[in-house]
């Protein structure tokens, strides 16, 4: 069964998003199509919906509170994850974000433990910016949000 993960795509209006990048070091020098929306794997049975809040609070420092989140549907990434992503406007200080951490063993084989950043670090994009940098699966969310907000405003 392909692991499930949810997140967030924090925007404001729909014109910039926020994209967070991966920390530790097999991310470290990747740029264009590494970037993601803050996420993370659901539990069996759980909400993805307050998955998606935990994990942005975790990878962001960010606490969003209780917000109402509009749905973006799934997307599948290459290596078979699939993704539950909502859209909710917003701002934070992408300067100032603090990641929770994660321990592997580094160099591999070398018998130590290293603790790296979830996230190393966060940006406020366009959307333009956006599709570059973005993991190329995650790409379709930007669209779907254009179309959620595009059509909140015409029914404004």
């Amino acid at each position: 069964m392909a692991v499930t993960s949810a997140g967030i795509l924090l925007h404001r209006r729909s014109e910039t998003v926020l994209l967070v990048h991966p920390g530790g070091p097999f991310f470290e020098n990747k740029d264009a199509g590494a970037w993601s929306i803050p996420k993370g794997e659901i539990e069996p049975g759980e909400d993805p919906r307050t998955r998606a809040l935990i994990e942005f609070g975790e990878e962001t420092g960010t606490d969003l509170g209780a917000p109402e989140l509009t749905p973006l549907g799934e997307i599948r990434q290459k290596g078979g994850k699939v993704v539950i992503a909502f859209a909710v406007e917003g701002d934070l200080d992408a300067g100032a974000i603090v990641s929770n951490t994660f321990e592997i063993e580094w160099p591999p084989r070398s018998g130590r433990r290293a603790t790296f950043p979830e996230v190393d670090r966060a940006a406020w994009l366009s959307l333009d910016e956006a599709r570059e940098k973005i993991n190329p699966a995650q790409a379709p969310l930007l669209d779907r949000l254009i179309q959620v907000t595009s059509s909140d405003t015409s029914a404004a």
